[in-house]
């Protein structure tokens, strides 16, 4: 059985190691194929899809290599010192996908969806394979830190259950914002913090004066013209981070039209995965409506990558560079220096921005609430994710291994907290929060799909 799980995990770990601009092409072509698409048109769209991520990975490689100096001579400036620097999820899914868990995470996952599906517990059909290492680096820790496989397999299971569900409550959101129909974003940053964003918006309802405050891009370009174009944002967001990090016109300008650079570019490469993704998406569609009729319910789960296309999502990520870099700076007993995740924090936030209808000062507010539980989840993982680290030879005795993209995830922590009971109090609170979140971010999709189908009840009368 060991060898058969090792060879198991040195087939898996071959093609992951390719990354998902290689795995996902791979997974989708196969999969077109498989439920009836055409080869040429099936090996298109994988085609697409990798092109997309590669230059996604491009664009985040720019921002890591720029913005990441840029918010370390912040933090240098305000005479900061924080001890560990994070590395953020390219760092963190190398470590999970070492794990033998990981092996296991991947077939386990696909079982999970399948029996949810059939027993109607979900209506989200995952097809974004790569991002099953988030429900393996929840089994993963829970594994290294207990040193039991079976609760590090329950560790899947329970991630991988959430998921799915939380793919249920935001395919209502992606059909009304994004535009996104049949559509679902089940997995990591983006659908695990989601929740907060709802109980902050309902908060706010509740304020008078505050409840009517709305900035958008859309009404910021309708007052001042080109100047609220995102283009232009970029320019003068990235030009701002610069001089607050000391920068001269020299280097912060240039900052300016890389950023500037980020709002164009980054809807385009989802453009190309958007357009890889409709043949699979249609063929499933057919599929499901030939087999459970017309008035089939479900949601193909993909890669949140998919939000990044939203000028309000891009432009919110770009301002929560600094705003998490003070975060950090201000939060008592904090030892984490934001770096590896900055480029991608528009994950994080992509959902609030929907939540909030495109209102970036809903947006802030809860991106910070957001932020805040992540960078603290962060420092109590710390221990964890450096014993995972260790576990499977990535980081050296002495060294420390923290990521906010997972090690900040809530699911994570309270999930491994029932077993290590290390901090009872400190999980205890996070839960609270966290669970009366849910219960908002239920009403709040039952609310939007009901006001979509008031909408298409209107339009074809």
């Amino acid at each position: 059985m060991t060898a058969f799980l090792n060879g198991a995990a040195a087939v898996i770990n071959y093609v992951i190691d390719m990354g998902a601009s290689v795995m996902l092409p791979i997974i989708i072509a196969l999969l077109s194929i498989a439920i009836g698409v055409k080869i040429g048109k099936a090996v298109r769209a994988g085609l697409m899809i990798g092109v997309g991520f590669v230059g996604m990975g491009l664009i985040v490689d720019m921002m890591n290599e720029n913005m990441g100096p840029a918010a370390q001579a912040m933090a240098e400036r305000l005479g900061v010192s924080l001890s560990i620097v994070e590395v953020g999820w390219p760092g963190m899914s190398g470590v999970t996908w070492g794990s033998i868990v990981a092996t296991i995470a991947i077939p386990l996952s696909i079982l999970v969806n399948l029996i949810m599906f059939a027993t109607k517990t979900t209506k989200t059909i995952n097809i974004d394979i790569w991002n099953v290492w988030h429900m393996a680096f929840t089994g993963a820790i829970a594994y290294a830190v207990t040193g039991n496989l079976w609760i590090g397999l329950l560790g899947v299971v329970v991630h991988a259950i959430v998921t799915f569900k939380l793919g249920d409550l935001w395919a209502p959101l992606l059909a009304d914002y994004f535009e996104m129909e049949n559509i679902t974003t089940p997995h990591g940053t983006s659908a695990y913090m989601g929740p907060i964003a709802c109980l902050v918006d309902a908060i706010i309802d509740k304020i008078p004066g505050l409840r009517k405050v709305n900035f958008t891009i859309d009404g910021l370009q309708a007052k001042i013209g080109v100047l609220g174009e995102p283009v232009v944002i970029g320019f003068v967001l990235g030009a701002i981070i610069g001089f607050l990090a000391g920068y001269g016109p020299q280097e912060a300008l240039p900052l300016g039209i890389k950023m500037a650079g980020v709002m164009v570019l980054m809807p385009r490469m989802i453009k190309c995965i958007m357009d890889g993704l409709l043949p699979i998406s249609e063929r499933a569609k057919e599929l499901m409506h030939k087999h459970f009729g017309e008035d089939a319910d479900f949601n193909i789960g993909l890669d949140p990558a998919l939000l990044l296309g939203d000028a309000e999502v891009v432009t919110a990520g770009i301002i929560f560079i600094p705003v998490t870099l003070l975060l950090a700076i201000v939060m008592p007993g904090n030892r984490i220096l934001p770096f590896g995740d900055l480029a991608t924090i528009g994950f994080f936030i992509a959902i609030a921005v929907a939540v909030h209808k495109g209102n970036l000062f809903r947006t802030l507010i809860s991106g910070s609430c957001i932020m805040a539980m992540t960078i603290w989840i962060t420092n109590q993982t710390v221990n964890w994710t450096t014993t995972l680290g260790q576990s499977v030879g990535a980081v050296e005795s002495g060294a420390t291994l923290a990521a906010m993209d997972q090690g900040g995830c809530p699911i994570t922590y309270i999930f491994t907290q029932l077993f290590t009971r290390e901090n009872i109090p400190g999980m205890l609170v996070i839960a609270a929060i966290y669970l009366i979140s849910v219960v908002f971010a239920v009403k709040h999709s039952r609310k939007r799909a009901a006001d979509l189908k008031a909408a298409e009840a209107e339009y074809d009368f």
